[in-house]
């Protein structure tokens, strides 16, 4: 079955975390994805359904293939630091002189312009200085990033897949291709928009963890069960919160003033003794009865397995203890070799010089 991305081509100069997870969601979503990598370099995460080719684009025949490729496509990935695809003679512009329909996505942290352009930079710093950080953190505790999951890949791949799919609509109406600067720090800053607006309005505290959302509320937190487990509370709405209140025994004064923040210690008291005299099965089994936004907190591992998760088949078993997520709406299958790929897409193969990745390739 053809995924919804059928037909789009795309070029993809192998880069780090947000990117190759971006080209992922194309591929997955049918799109037909030629993922260039240099000589050596790893290619161990996040490359699945995509064809390799090695090349250097320092060689004048790799770069050559590369180009043919880049002529016939729809989309250029690429998430070197700013001026680097300059250097290396392939830079937008002159991409587009070629082909004046391509969509040249450049990722990067920090962005293509501002100060820290040409710095170097991870997921932790690229959330710390939009505020993404900060609100991830208790009252007098250091901030705890959620692995690299806000940053590079909701604020960095989603980005980078909203804005390619934006300019191919755009793309539709015009015939005219673009050159996009997807930078980690603004699609973050944009993950924050309803914070900001909560801000304006004087409904969230710069102080971390008294806000609703950010475990000051005692029905919005984690809270360890009677087997060091831990059970997940976002009772949020009244009704939510009632019934919450009804599994823990909460007597009728308790359940008066849920929204005042000076009755929430004693809330926390109550909330926390009784999640801690059950365990966490116990209360996984309560979850699927009851509606009161309860959940368990389960590792990696044991979300695979998971009845729910199961049943909507998004992560699928490669080991006995390992899984793959998957798109329910996508298209995953084996991909073509390179070879191939560039074949259907009408790049000849030249003849490969001594001393090119190509040559090399074809001497394997």
């Amino acid at each position: 079955m053809a995924g919804h991305l059928a037909g789009v081509r795309v070029v993809e100069f192998l880069g780090l975390g947000p990117a190759p997870f971006g080209c992922l969601v194309l591929a997955d979503l049918g799109a037909d994805v030629l993922t260039i990598t240099k000589p050596g370099q790893s290619t161990k995460a996040m490359v699945r359904n995509r064809s390799l080719l090695e090349l250097d684009l320092k060689n004048p025949d790799d770069a050559a293939v590369a180009l043919s490729a880049i002529d016939r496509a729809d989309v250029v990935v690429e998430s070197f630091r700013p001026g680097v695809m300059e250097r290396l003679g392939i830079d937008p512009e002159r991409l587009r002189q070629r082909n004046s329909g391509l969509i040249v996505a450049r990722m990067t942290g920090w962005g293509q312009s501002g100060p820290l352009a040409p710095r170097a930079g991870h997921d932790i710093n690229y959330i710390a200085i939009t505020g993404a950080l900060d609100v991830a953190r208790r009252p007098g505790a250091a901030p705890m990033p959620t692995a690299n999951l806000v940053g590079d890949f909701a604020g960095g791949g989603m980005y980078l897949v909203i804005a390619v799919l934006a300019a191919l609509v755009e793309r539709s109406r015009t015939g005219v291709g673009a050159v996009i600067d997807v930078a980690i720090v603004d699609g973050t800053a944009y993950l924050t928009t309803m914070l900001h607006e909560y801000r304006g309005l004087g409904m969230w505290s710069d102080t971390p963890g008294t806000n609703r959302l950010d475990t000051g509320a005692p029905y919005y937190d984690s809270y360890e069960t009677a087997d060091g487990g831990w059970v997940a509370v976002g009772a949020l709405e009244e009704k939510f919160f009632q019934r919450l209140a009804d599994l823990v025994g909460l007597t009728a004064e308790e359940r008066v003033g849920r929204e005042d923040a000076a009755n929430w210690p004693r809330l926390r008291e109550r909330i926390a003794a009784s999640i801690r005299s059950r365990t966490r099965a116990e209360w996984a089994e309560i979850a699927e009865r009851v509606d009161a936004c309860i959940a368990p907190v389960l590792s990696l591992a044991e979300a695979g397995t998971y009845p729910h998760l199961a049943a909507r088949g998004v992560l699928r078993r490669t080991g006995t203890d390992s899984w793959v997520p998957v798109l329910p709406l996508g298209h995953v299958d084996a991909p073509p070799g390179a070879d191939e790929v560039l074949r259907r897409w009408g790049v000849a193969l030249p003849r490969p010089a001594a001393g090119s990745a190509l040559a090399e390739r074809a001497a394997s």
